[in-house]
């Protein structure tokens, strides 16, 4: 078996993330198992964003993994740029081998590239393995988070 590889998604790989996307117990429902426009229209408008990036783990040339990554810039914390990953997913027959760890490290390592000063993320509250994933990688739960579906 190969090294796990990393890179940024194309537009060919947006089947792949998508099923990646409903390869999941409590938001797969949300997803459908195919790509209609409306994927394509939202990689089109992540892509115009240089900011907004599809970060993919893969071994082997398959997709084993995906986050998005966003850099924010903003004026709290002296002008600071933070980095929001969200959408973090690993394929379910690959989980528990360090992909999710290794693609989070990459995740970061992107972000102080970029000059990110904070990374942030959100979970599900149903979630408490990863929870505990977060927790191990070094992530605190300061803030309680809300949504409004519109």
């Amino acid at each position: 078996m190969s090294e796990l590889s990393f890179r940024f998604a194309g537009e060919a790989d947006v089947p792949a993330i998508v099923a990646l996307l409903a390869d999941d117990d409590i938001a797969g429902h949300r997803e459908e198992g195919t790509v209609p426009a409306e994927y394509a229209k939202a990689f089109a408008a992540m892509s115009a964003m240089p900011t907004n990036r599809l970060l993919l783990a893969e071994r082997d040339g398959e997709i084993l993994g995906v986050l998005q990554l966003v850099f924010i810039p903003g004026l709290t914390r002296r002008g600071a740029t933070r980095a929001h990953i969200e959408g973090v997913r690993v394929k379910s027959t690959a989980r528990a081998h360090g992909i999710g760890t290794a693609l989070m490290c990459r995740a970061i390592e992107e972000a102080k590239r970029a000059g990110c000063t904070l990374v942030q993320l959100t979970s599900d509250k149903r979630r408490a393995r990863a929870h505990l994933f977060y927790r191990r990688l070094g992530f605190q739960q300061t803030h309680e988070g809300f949504k409004r579906l519109l």
